[in-house]
């Protein structure tokens, strides 16, 4: 098959997140089952205007919002039936490929809807616009368009908007081994993810210097970089330690050495760092919201109501007891692996199209797209 998805970013933009790698995982396998894979999305510093890249070709064409009027220039210059199938990845704004001339089909892909995320990003009034007024409407004109989303709470988001056909699709994981590390001789607290003001990594900082108070030999581990780094650094306590963008080998390890994670975002889709942490025998302790409501209780892990005392008092009541026995090993929670998350998407998205194509992907390991061959 021919197949083209849209996404405002790709692995190449400095502000990719799990969005992309979950497009990379799944386009590459396509791409290694003989599918003819495209990948459009903005242009990127330093990135070519055009590239192969482990099978999928890359073409990137304007900034943050004019990527979705040259999206749909580059697709009007394209040949009648050049595609067989549209991804429209939405991040928040979709592209609109159900309604392109052509009459190609097409599915979404929503991980998660803004909602508060426009409040944590910008100011009012800016923030109640777009909450109120533009991601509804931009929602609302998915109808039409069969919609594959990740985990329930998006999909119950969804159709709080007016979305009506929405199909569930998997999360996705690369497995691998928990490093033979020691866990750490103090209680160990352990934030990843991107330093921005949707995490809430204030909100564990603060949680954690609650919890000190009566456990104060516990240290916190934030992993990962981000806008609010500064600012955390200059308030966080002393046994706060800033590690960082790290590699895929040194995050495991820091994940294997802690005792728990701990999660505080506004949303996620589904938070596929809770995955990451059980695969090294780590469990979560994480706010009640959108997308961590359905990772965490499926890798074992504890929800609690969004606000740092909540999160300080269940530290408190499991902490001393995950010190005491920590796992020797990792688990597996509700994700699967890449290649079955590769071929369950395309299936989805042909078996809600109509469409009928090759649906075999291999187990051949991904390259990271924009990696030059």
């Amino acid at each position: 098959m021919r197949i083209c998805l849209f996404n405002w970013k790709d692995c190449s933009h400095p502000e990719a997140g799990g969005a992309e790698v979950y497009t990379r995982e799944v386009l590459t396998r396509w791409a290694a089952a003989g599918h003819r894979v495209t990948w459009f999305a903005a242009a990127a510093p330093g990135a070519p205007a055009e590239e192969r890249a482990d099978g999928v070709d890359l073409v990137r064409r304007g900034g943050t919002l004019g990527v979705y009027r040259q999206a749909r220039a580059w697709y009007a210059a394209q040949p009648r039936g050049r595609f067989d199938l549209l991804v429209d990845e939405v991040n928040t704004r979709p592209f609109g490929c159900g309604r392109w001339p052509g009459g190609t089909p097409a599915v979404a892909l929503v991980h998660q809807v803004a909602r508060e995320v426009w409040s944590a990003r910008f100011p009012a009034p800016l923030s109640w616009a777009g909450r109120h007024l533009a991601e509804p409407h931009w929602l609302r004109s998915l109808n039409g368009t069969p919609v594959l989303t990740v985990s329930r709470s998006s999909r119950d988001s969804l159709q709080e908007y007016g979305v009506r056909d929405i199909r569930l699709v998997p999360e996705g994981l690369a497995r691998s081994p928990r490093p033979e590390v020691p866990r750490e001789p103090h209680p160990t607290v352990v934030v990843l993810g991107r330093l921005a003001p949707v995490k809430q990594i204030d909100h564990a900082v603060e949680a954690f210097r609650l919890l000190r108070r009566t456990m104060p030999e516990a240290r916190l581990w934030i992993v990962g970089d981000g806008p609010e780094r500064r600012r955390l650094e200059r308030s966080a306590p002393d046994a706060v330690t800033f590690h960082g963008r790290v590699d895929q080998a040194r995050r495991n390890e820091l994940l294997a050495r802690a005792h728990v994670l701990v999660a505080t975002s506004v949303r996620e889709g589904w938070a596929l760092v809770v995955d990451e942490a059980a695969a090294m025998g780590t469990p979560a302790i994480a706010y009640d919201r959108p997308g961590l409501c359905d990772s965490v209780p499926a890798a074992r892990g504890v929800l609690v109501r969004p606000e740092p005392a909540a999160l300080a008092d269940a530290l408190r009541i499991h902490l001393p007891a995950l010190v005491r026995r920590p796992a020797p090993a990792g688990w597996r929670g509700g994700a699967l692996d890449w290649d079955e998350v590769a071929q369950e998407v395309l299936r989805v998205a042909l078996e809600a199209t109509g469409t009928t194509g090759r649906t075999r992907t291999t187990a051949r390991p991904a390259r990271a797209v924009g990696a030059r061959r």
